[in-house]
C-alpha cells in the first residue's frame, strides 16, 4: 500500500489536465513496467476517483481509505456514492465540485448533473445489423447488457467487446448521441453537410438512417478526417466528400465550399463537453470558467458561417455535448439574430437516468 500510495501522490502532483487522464496514465505506467495489472487498475481507479471527488472533501487522507478497501477486496467494484456515505468522516460536499454560477440549460438541474459526476457512465453501442447474433454473443460471454431502444444497447463500461462482436455490425456511440438521429429525418438524394465532423459519429448515423444522401464533411484536423474515412470503409459506406477547413473562418470556408448549398447542415460544435464529464472527471476538476466565453464565441462563428450554405428551406441542426446555457440556448439566440432564421425546436437530451451523456440539440430553419 505504501508503494502504491507514493505512485498516486506522484500522479496527482504531476498531472495538470493538459492531456486526457487516460493518455497520461498510459504514459506513466510505461515508465514503471514493474506495476502489475492489478496495481495499474488500483492506481487508475484512485486517479479517476480523485478527480471525481477531490474538490468535494477537505479530508486529505481519503485516498488511503479507498486504497485500503480496494487492496483488501480483490473483487472490489467502486460505487463512489455508497463509499462516500459509508465514510462520513470524509466531509464530502458535492456543491464544492462546481462552485461556479453558470446557468444550465432548461431540463437539467445542477443537483442531478453533479450527482452524475460520481459514477462512470455505461458503454453504449448502436446495432447496425445482426442484432440477434450480437445478443447471443454477449450472452455466451456473460457480458451484461440491456436494450435502451430497438438498436441501442447498454453494457458495463470497459466491457471487452472488440474481439467478440463483428466489427461492421455495431458502432460504439453514446445513447444520447444516438438520439440526435431522430432530429435528422433525411430523404433520398438530399445534400447534407457535417461541418464539424469529429470522429464521424453523426455522419455514420445519418448514412445508416438514409444511405442515399449525398454527404460532405469537414473538420479542422486532417487526422480526424482520415479516421472518419477509415470508419466509412469499415462499415462499407460510400465515402463522403471531405475537406480540412476552419469553419469559423468565413473566408476559408468560402474558399472551401464556393457556391455550394445544402438541404441540411449538422453543426456538432466544439464545446466544453460538460455533458460528458462523468466519463472524463479531470475536465470538471480543471475547469476554467473563461473557456466558456471562448467556446460560445467560437460556436456562434461556426454556426453562423455554416448557415450561409443552407438552401432557402434548409435546416441547421445545432448540437453540443454541453449542459451550459451559454453554449446552448444563448448561442441559438445569437444564430437566429445573425441569420434571420427561425427556431423549430431545442432541447436537452438528458442521459443521466440511463447512465449516458447529456447533449443539447436545436433545429433552425
Amino acid at each position: 500500500m505504501k508503494y502504491l500510495g507514493q505512485h498516486i501522490k506522484t500522479i496527482i502532483a504531476t498531472y495538470n489536465g493538459s492531456i486526457p487522464l487516460a493518455h497520461f496514465l498510459k504514459g506513466y505506467f510505461r515508465q514503471y513496467p514493474i506495476l502489475g495489472s492489478r496495481d495499474r487498475k488500483i492506481l487508475s481507479t484512485l486517479a479517476y476517483t480523485y478527480y471525481r471527488i477531490g474538490k468535494g472533501t477537505d479530508n486529505k487522507d481519503w485516498p488511503d481509505t479507498l486504497m485500503a478497501q480496494m487492496t483488501s477486496d480483490k473483487q472490489y467494484q467502486p460505487d463512489i456514492p455508497a463509499w462516500l456515505r459509508q465514510h462520513e468522516t470524509l466531509r464530502f460536499n458535492i456543491d464544492k465540485l462546481f462552485p461556479y454560477d453558470l446557468p444550465l440549460s432548461d431540463g437539467i438541474s445542477k443537483k442531478e448533473w453533479l450527482a452524475s459526476m460520481l459514477s462512470q457512465p455505461a458503454l453504449f453501442i448502436r446495432i447496425r445489423k445482426n442484432k440477434e447474433k450480437i445478443v447471443n454473443l454477449l450472452t455466451t460471454k456473460n457480458i451484461p447488457h440491456h436494450f435502451i431502444s430497438d438498436h441501442c444497447l447498454s453494457l458495463p463500461n470497459g466491457a471487452k467487446i472488440d474481439d467478440i462482436l463483428p466489427k461492421d455490425s455495431y458502432v460504439v456511440q453514446d445513447a444520447s448521441s444516438q438520439k440526435t438521429g431522430s432530429f435528422f429525418n433525411p430523404l433520398p438524394k438530399e445534400q447534407w453537410y457535417d461541418c464539424c465532423s469529429g470522429a464521424g459519429g453523426k455522419s455514420l448515423l445519418l448514412k445508416d438512417i438514409q444511405p442515399d444522401v449525398t454527404l460532405t464533411i469537414s473538420d479542422i484536423r486532417e487526422s480526424i478526417i482520415h479516421n472518419l474515412q477509415d470508419r466509412f470503409r469499415q462499415y462499407a459506406l460510400t465515402q463522403p466528400e471531405t475537406h480540412v477547413t476552419n469553419v469559423s473562418d468565413e473566408a476559408e470556408l468560402k474558399k472551401t465550399l464556393g457556391n455550394k448549398k445544402f438541404d441540411h447542415i449538422i453543426c456538432d460544435a466544439p464545446c466544453s463537453g460538460s455533458g460528458t464529464w462523468a466519463r472524463t472527471p479531470e475536465q470538471l476538476y480543471f475547469f476554467d470558467t473563461e473557456s466558456i466565453n471562448k467556446f460560445s464565441t467560437l460556436q456562434q462563428q461556426i454556426a453562423t458561417n455554416a448557415a450561409a450554405y443552407l438552401k432557402e428551406n434548409g435546416t441547421l441542426i445545432y448540437i453540443t455535448c454541453s449542459v451550459f446555457r451559454q453554449e446552448n440556448e444563448d448561442v441559438v439566440a445569437a444564430i437566429l439574430a445573425h441569420t434571420g432564421r427561425k427556431l423549430i425546436n431545442q432541447k436537452i437530451i438528458k442521459g443521466i437516468d440511463i447512465h449516458a451523456d447529456s447533449m443539447f440539440i436545436a433545429t433552425i430553419a
